[in-house]
C-alpha cells in the first residue's frame, strides 16, 4: 500500500470558484472522468446554469457596461492559476519564535497570498495595505517572468533569484495603467477568499490610480460592499504642484459582507468631551459622573420617530405643569393628559409619557430654569425646561460614528516614529492612521491583520501599539518582496540591503520599545523575572522554490543515477523545519501555531499546537515511535517517504495508528500523509 502524498502546488483558483459555485448551484453541475486521471469530477453544465439565472444571463452582449483594460483576463488567470513554491522559515532573523503568532513572508505578495490560501481561507479579519501609487517612478510587480542573465541586462530593474521582476512604471510606458490594473487585481482577488465573512479591507492610494482602483475593488468585492472613500489629511501646506498643492489620499474601505459588518464607532473626543459633557451628577448611585444635558423638547413633527402623539403635561419642581409649544390644549390640564397635535405647529417631546416616566425614576431627568421656550397650563411662556440626561460613560462604551474625513494623522508623523527607531524610510504611513482604523473594525481584538504591502512594517507596529494599549491579542501577516534598496540611501549606509531587513529590524525596535514602556508603566507585570503576555515577536518566512526535486522523466531519459530521486526527492539543502513548515501550507494548517520537538529512540517528532499536526521526518519508524505519536491523539500524521524502506512497514503503521487511535480505514488513509 501507499499513503497519500501531500500536493505540491497551492491552491488552484478554479477549483475554489468551483467549489464555491457548488455549494449555491449544486444543480448546475453534472459529472465528468478527468482525461489525466480517469477519476470522476464535478463540471458545470452551463445549459443549466444559464436556465437557472434565467433573463440575467449575458452572453455576447454588444453593449453592456464593464472594466476592462489590456491583459485584464491575463490578470484574472494569474489569480487562479497554482504554483509550485513554498514558504521556508527563518529562525534566525525571527523575534521569539516558539512562542509568537506574528508572522513576516519574505517575497512576492501575490506567491505569499497564494501560498497561505489553505491556511488562512476566510479567516482574515482585517486587511490593510498601500500599494504603489503609480506615480510615474514607483515600482510595479511584474508576475512570472522568467529572464536570462541576457535578457535581464536589456531591461532596467531587478529579478530575484526566483526570476520574479519588479520595474518602475513609466509615464512613457504604453501600458501605464494597464500594468498597474493587472499588478493589483490579482492580489484583490486572493485577497477577497481570505477575508472572513465580516472582514473588513482599507487600502491607501493617491489620486493617479483611485478610479481604477475602485473600480477594481467594485468588480472583486461587488460595489455594494462599498463602505466608503475617505479623504486623509497628508500634509499641512508645502505650496508645491502647478494648480494644487497635493495635500490628501484615500482611504478605500469595503467590506466582505456589508450586511455582517456591523458598524464603525470611534471613542469620543476630548475635545467634544470638554464642550459637550460639562455637568457633573450631585447625588445618587452616578454621583461624580459627567453628562450632557439634552432638550427633551422636539422642534418639529417627525412621523418618522413616532413622535406625532407625544404631548403631554410635564410637573416641574414648582408644580407648574409644562408642555411644548403649540395649539392644541387639553381642556383640563392634568399631569399626564395626552393630547394629540391638530397643526404643524404643534411640538413635541421626544420620549412618550411611558418612557418618561421611566427615566425620570432612574434619575435621567434635569428640569433648568429657561427663558419660556415651552409654555404652562395656561398657555403663558414657563419658566422650566426639561432635560434628558446622557451620559459619557454610556456614550464611550457605544462610542460615536466617525466623519468621513481624516485629519488628525499626517505623513510628518511617521517621520517622527521611524526617527525615534533611528529607522530611514520615506513616504511610510503613520502608525496612528493604522491603529485608528483597524479599533474602527467591530470586534477586531483578537484579529488577524494581514499587510501585502507592508514597506517598512508600519502595520506590524500599529498591531503591536494596540495590543500594548487595550490589552488586545491581535496577530500580524506581513508580506513584502525584497526589493534592494540603493547604495546612496541613508537605509543602506544604516546596514540595510532590503526593505525586508529594514522592516524586520524595525518590527524588533518597536517591539522592544513598547516592552520597555509597557515596563515602565506595569512594573508589576515583570517582577520575578516574570514575561509581559504581550507578543511582540514574529516568525519569518521565505517564499521559495518547492522542497522536492523535479522528477518528471520520460522513460526513455531517465538514467540509473535518475532513479535516486524517487528513493528521496527533497532537495539537500531542506532541513526539518523546511519540510515540516511547507508540509503546513500544503495541508492548511495555520504558520503561528505552536510547535514542540521531543526525540523518541533517537528520532525526533514534531508535534504543532499540541496535536493538530504531528510530524517525523527520521528513521527508523519503530513501535515506540508510533506510539508516542499516537499518545499526542494526533488529527494529522506526516512522515517522510523515505522513512519506510519496505511496503510492509507502512502497512504495519497503517494498522497500528487505527488500532491505537480508533481510526477507520478511511480515516487513516485521510489523515496520514508522507512527502
Amino acid at each position: 500500500m501507499d499513503f497519500n502524498h501531500l500536493p505540491l502546488t497551492t491552491e488552484d483558483g478554479t477549483q475554489v470558484n468551483l467549489d464555491v459555485l457548488y455549494k449555491i448551484a449544486p444543480s448546475c453541475f453534472t459529472e465528468a472522468r478527468d482525461e489525466k486521471t480517469g477519476a470522476l469530477r464535478h463540471v458545470v453544465d452551463f445549459n443549466k446554469l444559464r436556465q437557472l439565472l434565467g433573463d440575467n444571463a449575458v452572453e455576447d452582449e454588444p453593449e453592456a457596461y464593464e472594466f476592462t483594460w489590456v491583459g485584464k483576463q491575463a490578470a484574472r488567470r494569474e489569480a487562479a492559476t497554482p504554483i509550485n513554491k513554498t514558504l521556508r522559515p527563518v529562525p534566525e532573523s525571527s523575534v521569539d519564535w516558539e512562542n509568537t503568532q506574528n508572522i513576516y513572508i519574505e517575497g512576492d505578495n501575490l506567491d505569499a497570498l497564494k501560498l497561505l490560501q489553505k491556511s488562512y481561507l476566510g479567516k482574515i479579519k482585517i486587511m490593510y495595505f498601500d500599494p504603489p501609487y503609480n506615480t510615474g517612478s514607483d515600482f510595479v510587480y511584474h508576475d512570472n517572468f522568467k529572464q536570462s542573465q541576457d535578457e535581464y541586462s536589456e531591461e532596467a530593474g531587478y529579478v530575484d533569484e526566483l526570476g520574479n521582476r519588479f520595474v518602475k512604471n513609466t509615464d512613457s510606458n504604453g501600458r501605464f495603467h494597464s500594468d498597474w490594473c493587472s499588478m493589483i487585481y490579482p492580489r484583490l482577488q486572493i485577497a477577497h477568499s481570505l477575508l472572513c465573512d465580516n472582514g473588513i479591507i482599507f487600502a491607501s492610494i493617491g489620486e493617479k490610480e483611485l478610479s481604477n482602483i475602485i473600480k477594481c475593488f467594485d468588480e472583486v468585492f461587488g460595489e455594494i460592499n462599498e463602505i466608503g472613500v475617505v479623504p486623509r489629511v497628508m500634509k499641512s501646506g508645502g505650496g508645491k504642484g502647478q494648480f494644487f498643492s497635493p495635500n490628501i489620499d484615500y482611504v478605500i474601505i469595503y467590506a466582505k459582507n456589508i450586511d455582517l459588518a456591523g458598524s464603525f464607532r470611534e471613542p469620543i473626543s476630548e475635545d467634544i468631551i470638554k464642550r459637550l459633557y460639562t455637568s457633573v451628577e450631585k447625588e445618587g448611585n452616578r454621583k461624580g459622573e459627567h453628562y450632557r444635558p439634552f432638550g427633551l423638547y422636539q422642534s418639529s413633527l417627525d412621523p418618522l420617530r413616532g413622535c406625532t402623539n407625544q404631548r403631554y403635561y410635564i410637573e416641574a419642581p414648582d408644580g407648574t405643569l409644562l408642555i411644548p409649544p403649540g395649539n392644541s390644549m387639553p381642556k383640563e390640564p392634568v399631569d399626564g393628559a395626552q393630547v394629540t397635535p391638530k397643526t404643524s405647529d404643534d411640538k413635541v417631546w421626544r420620549w412618550s409619557r411611558e418612557r418618561y416616566q421611566e427615566e425620570k425614576e432612574k434619575g435621567n431627568i434635569e428640569f433648568k430654569k429657561s427663558d419660556g421656550v415651552l409654555i404652562d397650563s395656561n398657555g403663558k411662556p414657563a419658566k422650566w425646561n426639561v432635560y434628558t440626561k446622557i451620559w459619557l460613560n454610556d456614550r464611550q462604551d457605544s462610542g460615536m460614528t466617525p466623519v468621513n474625513f481624516i485629519t488628525k494623522y499626517e505623513n510628518r508623523q511617521s517621520a517622527k516614529e521611524l526617527k525615534e527607531l533611528d529607522i530611514p524610510f520615506d513616504f511610510a504611513k503613520p502608525v496612528g492612521l493604522i491603529k485608528y482604523l483597524i479599533s474602527l473594525v467591530p470586534n477586531n481584538e483578537e484579529s488577524i491583520v494581514l499587510d501585502f504591502f507592508s514597506g517598512s512594517a508600519s502595520t506590524a507596529h500599529a498591531v503591536l501599539q494596540l495590543n500594548s494599549e487595550d490589552n488586545g491579542k491581535r496577530k500580524f501577516i506581513m508580506i513584502q518582496l525584497p526589493e534592494k534598496i540603493e547604495e546612496n540611501d541613508p537605509a543602506y549606509k544604516k546596514g540595510f540591503k532590503t526593505i525586508c531587513e529594514l522592516g524586520e529590524e524595525r518590527i524588533r525596535r518597536a517591539g522592544k520599545k513598547i516592552q520597555d514602556e509597557l515596563k515602565a508603566k506595569l512594573p508589576d507585570l515583570f517582577e520575578n523575572g516574570n514575561k509581559s503576555q504581550l507578543d511582540t515577536g514574529f516568525r519569518v518566512f521565505r517564499v521559495d522554490s518547492s522542497n522536492m526535486k523535479d522528477v518528471y522523466f520520460a522513460p526513455k531519459d531517465l538514467k540509473p543515477k535518475d532513479l535516486e530521486l524517487f528513493a528521496d526527492n527533497v532537495k539537500e539543502d531542506r532541513t526539518d523545519l523546511d519540510l515540516l513548515y511547507g508540509s503546513m501550507v500544503d495541508w492548511g494548517v495555520e504558520l503561528s501555531l505552536p510547535l514542540e520537538t521531543e526525540t523518541v529512540v533517537g528520532v525526533k517528532i514534531y508535534t504543532v499546537n499540541e496535536g493538530d499536526l504531528v510530524a517525523c521526518f527520521g528513521k527508523p519508524i519503530t513501535d515506540n515511535v508510533v506510539k508516542a505519536i499516537a499518545d499526542k491523539a494526533p488529527l494529522r500524521v506526516l512522515f517522510r517517504d523515505n522513512c519506510f524502506e519496505k511496503d510492509e512497514q507502512k502497512i504495519n503503521i497503517f494498522e497500528q495508528f487505527k488500532q491505537l487511535l480508533g481510526w477507520s480505514d478511511d480515516e487513516a488513509l485521510n489523515n496520514i500523509r508522507v512527502i
